[in-house]
C-alpha cells in the first residue's frame, strides 16, 4: 500500500495591491453608514418604527401648516415657532438615535474593528456626532423647507414675496442647526455611558424632563435676577433662550431673560464643547 502524501493547493490567496483609501474614506463611510443609520435605512423594519414615526409627526404639522396657509392665508406658525414647538419629537428622536449609534457598539463589543487603523478613536465619536447633527437638523429643516415652497405658491407678489420668505427662513434653519449641534454633543454623551439603549434612552429623556420643574421651582422661589437666569438649567429653554438672543423675540416665544441674553450664548457654548470635549475623552479611555 502506497504511503499517503499531504499536497499543497494553491487555491488563489493573493496579496491586497489595491489602492488605500485611508483615513478619510474610512471617516467618510462610517459618517455616511451612521447616518443612513439614524432613519433605519439598510436595515430591518422594526429600526425603522421609532424613527420614522416622528419623522411623520414633524412631517403632518408642516403638512397642516401648509394647508392652514393656502386655505385662510394666516400663518400658522414661524419657521422658528416650528423647530422651537417640536421639543418634544426632537427629545423622543434623540432618545431614540443616539442609543441607536454608540450604544450598541459598546454592547457588541464592536469598537475594536473600529479602532483598527486607520480610524482613530476621536474620529469615531466625531463621525458619530455628526452623523446625529445631520439628522437632527434634517428632522428639523426639510419640513420647514417644504413649509416655505407652499408659502411661496400661496403668495401672490411674486420674486419679491418669495425673497421676504427667505428672509424669514433663515432663522428658522438657523435654530434647527443650534438645536442640533448643541442637543446632539449631550445626548451621545449621555449614550456613550452605558451599552444598554433601554437605558441610555430613558437618561436621556430623563435630563430634558427631570430639569424642567427646576425652571419652573428657581424661577418661583427667586428674584428677577435668579428668574432669568432659571431657563439655562433646561437644555430645551436654554435653546429658546439663547435663540432669542440671537434671532430676537419671535411672536409667541418671549422667555424674560432680560439682557441675559450673551449669558445663555456663554451657556450654549459650554454646553455645547463641554459635552464634545467629555464625548472625545469618552473614547479616548474607552476598553476596545
Amino acid at each position: 500500500m502506497a504511503p499517503q502524501t499531504s499536497v499543497i493547493h494553491d487555491i488563489g490567496y493573493q496579496r491586497y495591491t489595491g489602492p488605500r483609501l485611508g483615513r478619510w474614506y474610512a471617516n467618510r463611510s462610517l459618517y455616511e453608514h451612521s447616518v443612513r443609520s439614524a432613519f433605519g435605512i439598510g436595515r430591518g423594519a422594526k429600526a425603522k418604527i421609532f424613527p420614522w414615526l416622528i419623522i411623520g409627526i414633524v412631517l403632518l404639522v408642516a403638512v397642516v401648516a401648509i394647508a392652514v396657509r393656502s386655505i385662510s392665508g394666516q400663518t400658522l406658525m414661524t419657521y422658528r415657532q416650528y423647530a422651537a414647538g417640536l421639543s418634544y419629537p426632537v427629545m423622543l428622536f434623540l432618545a431614540i438615535v443616539a442609543p441607536e449609534l454608540v450604544s450598541r457598539d459598546l454592547r457588541d463589543r464592536t469598537l475594536p474593528l473600529y479602532f483598527s487603523r486607520p480610524l482613530a478613536r476621536t474620529d469615531y465619536a466625531l463621525s458619530k456626532y455628526a452623523a446625529l447633527v445631520t439628522a437632527v437638523f434634517l428632522l428639523l429643516g426639510v419640513p420647514q423647507l417644504l413649509i416655505y415652497i407652499g408659502a411661496v405658491f400661496t403668495r401672490t407678489d411674486g420674486f419679491h414675496g418669495a425673497w421676504d420668505e427667505l428672509g424669514d427662513l433663515g432663522p428658522g434653519l438657523g435654530a434647527a442647526l443650534v438645536r442640533a449641534l448643541v442637543l446632539a454633543s449631550l445626548s451621545l454623551l449621555i449614550a456613550s455611558l452605558t451599552g444598554r439603549r433601554a437605558f441610555a434612552a430613558a437618561f436621556i429623556v430623563g435630563v430634558f424632563l427631570v430639569t424642567s420643574p427646576i425652571v419652573v421651582i428657581l424661577g418661583v422661589l427667586g428674584n428677577e435676577t435668579v428668574g432669568s437666569l432659571a431657563f439655562l438649567a433646561n437644555p430645551m429653554f436654554l435653546m429658546l433662550g439663547l435663540e432669542q438672543w440671537m434671532f430676537g423675540m419671535d411672536a409667541n416665544n418671549r422667555l424674560p431673560i432680560g439682557d441675559f441674553g450673551p449669558v445663555y450664548g456663554l451657556g450654549a457654548l459650554i454646553l455645547l464643547g463641554g459635552s464634545v470635549g467629555l464625548l472625545l475623552q469618552r473614547y479616548r479611555k474607552v476598553a476596545a
